[in-house]
């Protein structure tokens, strides 16, 4: 009589099962399949942070070669040709950086109250960049959109954009000695 407490099996099956258990030809993909969302991430991570740091070196040069026309009264223009000038400079399409950026050139009465401003307001940036030895503030505000999920968290602001920014606080050379008009900005004091 045959033993009844063994399911019948037949040898084929029990072969292939035993090959499959000891079967490690998938195991590399398995692995990799376990680390690849979190690597790439990472470097496409990395990636945009590096972008951020372009965009952010940028807008510093692109203000300071700016800032220097300023300085020695070359620009003789308005808000809108030194933004203008200001995206020529940067990476990013002229279009997006226009809408993108804010600037603020203003005099201060002493240096020491640049401390006290506040970000301007969207729309209440002011244009004035003074005459002969006028202490002249330019800030630059860009928001550069952040796309990596880990990093809007943890750079991006509540609107999933990180805001670049630069200010420069400098004295006019004494280029002109014909008056200036005075130009009233938002949150002057």
């Amino acid at each position: 009589m045959a033993d009844q407490s063994r399911p019948n099996r037949s040898p084929a099956r029990s072969g292939l099962m035993r090959r499959f258990a000891r079967a490690e030809d998938g195991a590399t993909a398995v692995e990799f399949a376990f680390v690849a969302i979190p690597f790439f991430g990472l470097i496409f991570a990395i990636l945009e942070l590096g972008l951020v740091f372009l965009v952010s070196i940028t807008l510093e040069n692109a203000l300071m070669n700016l800032d220097r026309q300023i300085r020695t009264g070359e620009f003789k223009q308005d808000a809108s040709a030194f933004k203008t000038a200001v995206c020529a400079q940067m990476p990013v399409p002229a279009t997006s950086c226009e809408a993108a950026i804010t600037l603020d050139v203003r005099v201060l009465p002493a240096f020491t109250g640049a401390t006290a401003l506040k970000r301007p307001p969207a729309g209440g940036a002011c244009w004035n960049p003074g005459g002969a030895n006028s202490i002249i503030l330019v800030r630059g505000y860009y928001k550069w959109p952040i796309i990596t999920p880990l990093l809007q968290g943890a750079v991006a602001g509540a609107d999933g954009n990180r805001e670049i920014t630069f200010a420069a606080l400098f004295r006019n050379e004494p280029y002109d000695t014909e008056p200036v008009p005075e130009v009233k900005c938002p949150d002057d004091t």
